[in-house]
């Protein structure tokens, strides 16, 4: 699969989750067990945020802090639909360019970038699906297009603390992906 292709759909299946998150699910637990619903939804939407200036080749000095904090307001959906079509936009004309863009660890190949959204995207629509009760299940294409990027990643990712301990799901590629990003693909959420 062509990578914009994996990063627009990636990002589609997010918003897909997105637009369907119960209005008593916000301030619900999500398997990433610092986040509620709420905490997930605001960081990939400052992921989202991030991806327009640093796509058009601003640094995070020139960014600043006016992406911190909550970004979701009071309408959290359409504030994070928003900047996911901003960021789909931006990916859209700038990835065919080439280039680099500065991230905080330095200079990084866009195509690299792009695929660490793809790969942020997908696992963390996983999360809120899980967390919401909502369709859990993936694209083969979009499993098997992040799953092989992620294989010569997922050490140095977990090294840095980035992703937990692999959890050995077996059987199918997308359990396996999940696992190895460090989770459970058993996981639901705790009984109120």
């Amino acid at each position: 699969m062509e990578l914009a292709d994996l990063y627009r759909r990636s990002v589609e299946g997010w918003t897909a989750r997105v637009e369907t998150i119960p209005a008593d699910r916000w301030d619900a637990p999500t398997p990433c067990t610092d986040w509620t619903v709420r905490d997930l939804v605001n960081h990939v939407t400052g992921e989202d945020a991030w991806t327009v200036p640093l796509m058009r080749g601003a640094t995070i000095a020139e960014v600043g802090n006016t992406l911190d904090g909550d970004l979701l307001g009071d309408k959290p959906t359409d504030t994070a639909l928003r900047h996911a079509g901003d960021a789909m936009d931006v990916v859209a004309e700038k990835l065919p360019t080439g280039g680099k863009v500065h991230l905080s660890y330095g200079d990084e190949d866009m195509d690299e970038y792009i695929y660490q959204l793809s790969a942020d995207h997908l696992m963390h629509a996983w999360d809120l699906a899980a967390a919401t009760g909502g369709d859990t299940t993936f694209d083969t294409d979009l499993v098997e297009g992040v799953g092989a990027w992620f294989a010569g990643r997922e050490e140095m990712y977990r090294s840095a603390g980035v992703i937990g301990p692999r959890v050995e799901a077996g059987g199918d590629p997308q359990s396996d992906l999940i696992g190895r990003a460090g989770r459970d693909p058993a996981w639901t959420p705790p009984q109120r």
